[in-house]
């Protein structure tokens, strides 16, 4: 299960990568903005290039080194972690592989470029400019939070039963 956790946490963080590389020569190189999902005449969502030098939401701006510090911190403990506890279930596993990636995808940026490339603007309403590696680690988080909470338990009775 290590083995998969490893290989979707690479697929994500080279799928994150080449979208980066991408907004950076087509939307920040031409300085432009494109609907990316509309109905009608409503933008839903535009690619819009922009570099965030701080943490969620623009928060902590300008702290390179503390806000990498802190993602590197908070990668390897979630890491050891999830490896410790939680290598039986695969989908566990695999939600873990959402979250790490995110967090690498967006500190290779940070010590790459000193800012996080972002490009997904949500123009219904309004909300921070995010990216790929943003969307991994929330959706990772929402889901490992629905495990814990309503699906770990009763695993971890049947595995208690097998052993019996």
């Amino acid at each position: 299960m290590i083995i998969v956790m490893i290989i979707v946490t690479a697929i994500l963080v080279c799928v994150d990568q080449m979208i980066k590389i991408w907004a950076v020569g087509e939307l920040a190189a031409k300085g432009i903005s494109k609907p990316f999902i509309k109905f009608a005449d409503t933008e839903i969502i535009n690619l819009t290039y922009t570099e965030n030098t701080g943490a969620a939401f623009g928060i902590m701006s300008d702290k390179q080194w503390f806000t990498i510090g802190v993602a590197s911190v908070g990668l390897i403990a979630f890491t050891v972690y999830m490896l410790k506890c939680y290598n039986k279930s695969m989908f566990a596993m695999i939600v873990s592989a959402m979250v790490i990636s995110g967090g690498i995808g967006n500190l290779i940026d940070r010590i790459r470029c000193g800012y996080v490339v972002d490009y997904l603007e949500v123009k219904i309403f309004d909300f921070a400019i995010f990216n790929f590696a943003d969307v991994c680690v929330t959706v990772g988080v929402v889901l490992l939070l629905i495990y814990f909470l309503f699906f770990a338990e009763s695993e971890n009775e049947k595995s208690k039963i097998r052993r019996r």
